[in-house]
């Protein structure tokens, strides 16, 4: 959190598991953001689960005091479903942080977005780093807010395959219907979804070297990046050192390292393509907009590439930690 004036001003929605711990680390340690608020909600792990290890986050990157509330437990139709596979139990994977003393706000994340937003005297930043219930509900039981949110940035959504089902991503598959209500909400739009997700990581040797490192902050983020996910049943877990929903708070301060394009997009919400993200990449009208059969659509700007090496390097500098990296010949 810093006191800049310059600094983009910024509501996080997590799910705290993995790569939220990151983006949550990178977040605060970052000058160009000014963290007002975090909104917890069920996904990655319980509710519960979900604001403890924000909470225990935040003092692993020795923030000020940061506001934290809990928000949605479950979907706005569907039951809560975890993602254990990936993140474990307790949500952060084998890593195992100390007891704190913060304590989580009183007032729901709802109630708690809306009075950092009214209180912001610059519109504010909504990061949905998790399915996004919580800003779905912000966004219909309080509509004018929309004129103080200067855009909505999510890390969800695929142009191509998914990771829930072969078509949808986790965080619009977990909640396709809240998915459907920001995307409607009037607020600008960006997407970091799986293309772009699932290609900024640290190499297994650098996150070794982090967690051999005297730095508690060092030893945290090596853990986290050294976290193995479970492929399915009788396959091995294997390293990707994705910065994951990370990637999506480098997109804040250096936009300039994505290829991007305003596209149709919308979220299938029946049958099994339902918490799919249709994104129309076609340079000319296709029969079904000739023939008035398309249906509507939203426009938002889509990440599509990104330079891998550029983020991967901004993550570790911001966490003072690019000593780690090889360095260049």
């Amino acid at each position: 959190m810093t006191n800049s004036t310059a600094a983009i001003p910024v509501i996080l929605d997590v799910d705290t598991g993995v790569d939220d711990a990151l983006a949550i680390l990178f977040a605060v340690k970052h000058p160009g953001i000014n963290v007002l608020g975090i909104s917890c909600v069920a996904g990655n792990a319980s509710l519960d689960r979900v604001v403890e290890n924000t909470l225990r986050v935040l003092d692993v990157a020795d923030a000020p005091s940061i506001p934290v509330a809990a928000g949605a437990r479950r979907p706005l139709l569907e039951p809560a479903r975890s993602a254990s596979h990936v993140h474990g139990e307790s949500g952060l994977g084998t890593l195992q942080l100390p007891p704190t003393d913060r304590t989580a706000e009183s007032i729901s994340s709802i109630e708690l977005m809306r009075r950092l937003i009214l209180d912001s005297p610059r519109p504010v930043t909504l990061v949905g780093l998790a399915p996004q219930t919580n800003l779905a509900l912000l966004l219909r039981q309080y509509p004018d807010l929309v004129k103080n949110i200067e855009r909505i940035v999510f890390m969800g959504g695929s142009t191509t395959v998914g990771n829930a089902t072969a078509v949808a991503e986790f965080n619009v598959w977990h909640d396709p219907e809240a998915a459907a209500i920001v995307l409607d909400s009037g607020v600008p739009t960006f997407m970091y979804g799986l293309d772009v997700f699932n290609q900024v990581a640290i190499g297994e040797q650098v996150a070794l070297s982090l967690v051999r490192s005297e730095s508690n902050l060092a030893q945290v983020v090596g853990r986290l990046l050294s976290n193995r996910i479970a492929l399915g049943s009788g396959r091995n877990a294997e390293y990707t050192g994705l910065i994951g929903d990370a990637g999506a708070i480098c997109a804040l301060v250096d936009p300039g390292a994505l290829t991007t394009q305003m596209l149709p997009l919308r979220v299938q919400l029946a049958g099994y393509g339902r918490g799919q993200t249709l994104v129309d990449k076609r340079t000319h009208p296709g029969e079904d907009i000739m023939h008035g059969l398309a249906g509507d659509w939203e426009v938002a700007e889509v990440a599509l590439d990104v330079d891998v090496d550029r983020y991967a390097r901004l993550f570790l500098d911001t966490l003072g930690l690019g000593s780690a990296l090889p360095q260049p010949a």
